[in-house]
């Protein structure tokens, strides 16, 4: 069996809105924002787990709660079997930011433009007190270089961020990311600013890393058609939840939930031998806001399946086929579903 490096359970974080005396006077309650709430998700070594959904859903939340860049509300978070849900100490701290790495979504802003590109990836070498010498230093940053096919580094270890490209940039990230040997990697929107040309190149480079550095990542992505290349498992949230979550060949093609069914149905796909286009489900109104979830299903609103009980009553996390493939609804397994039908 496949060794679990994360656990999280009930993930919750939730932020209050600042209001003024007099909205306060009105309302009987503090207004919250219910950006996480309550979920539960595991990621095995050496494999990929990807977070997907339209923006504002939470998913950048989450990696902020498991890089302890932010405070949970509520639940655990369980890390190569250690409890880091309350990390105060700040020795301990910097021990598990050596060993649980971020790449941000944009290289432009990610990278301090003053720096060289040797100060950038050397950074993390002198926040931790790895190499005794500038020399060693300066050898363990061409040796990230290199991995992350930056090649010769001398031609790159003296730049500043303005001088190369939107993908060396991200490579350069990538390279500080990894220059820490870390086992655990939160990469959130790692390719989304970048040239669709350099895309596939950058996934391939993360790709080839799982195996030669014993990486895991969680892919934080809007874009669900990279993560049928790119990840193992797969989570789709919607409005602070996780509905739904399994293998990743096993959500793409058989859906449960009504809202995966559309993100899917919405992904291009071009065949020159089709004439038509494919239509998006009929999904009704815009996202609630996260102050306001309803009641029950919190997708009722904008289902075109929903009855009385979707209303009424939360859905519990069902198994149809008992191979770990879940959804928060319920008529989970009942729903068809045939892309085809969805052709012009």
């Amino acid at each position: 069996m496949a060794e679990t490096i994360l656990k999280a359970r009930n993930l919750t974080k939730h932020f209050d809105i600042t209001q003024s005396f007099f909205n306060l006077l009105l309302r009987k309650q503090k207004m919250i924002v219910r950006a996480v709430d309550g979920i539960d998700f595991e990621i095995n070594r050496k494999q990929s787990f990807a977070l997907v959904g339209e923006s504002g859903c939470g998913k950048t939340t989450v990696g902020k709660l498991i890089m302890k860049s932010l405070e949970l509300t509520d639940g655990k978070l369980v890390m190569e079997g250690k409890d880091i849900t309350e990390i105060n100490d700040t020795a301990k701290l910097k021990a598990y930011r050596r060993v649980t790495q971020m790449i941000y979504q944009d290289p432009f802003s990610s990278l301090d433009p003053r720096f060289k590109v040797f100060d950038i990836v050397q950074e993390p070498l002198l926040i931790h007190d790895i190499g005794g010498s500038i020399e060693e230093r300066r050898e363990l940053v061409k040796r990230a270089l290199e991995e992350v096919r930056l090649v010769p580094p001398e031609e790159f270890i003296d730049r500043y961020p303005h001088m190369i490209s939107g993908g060396q940039r991200q490579r350069v990230a990538i390279a500080r990311a990894l220059i820490l040997k870390p086992d655990f990697i939160v990469a959130d929107e790692p390719v989304s600013m970048l040239d669709v040309s350099v895309r596939a190149e950058i996934l391939n480079l993360m790709k080839d890393l799982i195996e030669k550095e014993n990486l895991t990542y969680l892919y934080i992505t809007h874009d669900i058609s990279t993560t049928r290349f790119f990840s193992d498992d797969i989570g789709v949230m919607y409005l602070g939840d996780l509905v739904e979550k399994g293998k990743v060949g096993d959500v793409l093609d058989t859906p449960l939930h009504p809202y995966t069914q559309a993100l899917v149905t919405a992904v291009p796909e071009p065949k020159p031998e089709r004439v038509g286009r494919i239509k998006e489900i009929p999904i009704k109104g815009e996202v609630p806001s996260g102050t306001n979830v309803p009641e029950g299903c919190r997708f009722h609103p904008r289902c075109p399946y929903a009855k009385k009980v979707c209303k009424n009553k939360q859905p519990p996390e069902k198994y149809p086929y008992d191979d770990g493939h879940a959804a928060k609804c319920h008529f989970a397994g009942q729903i068809e579903y045939d892309k085809e039908q969805y052709i012009e």
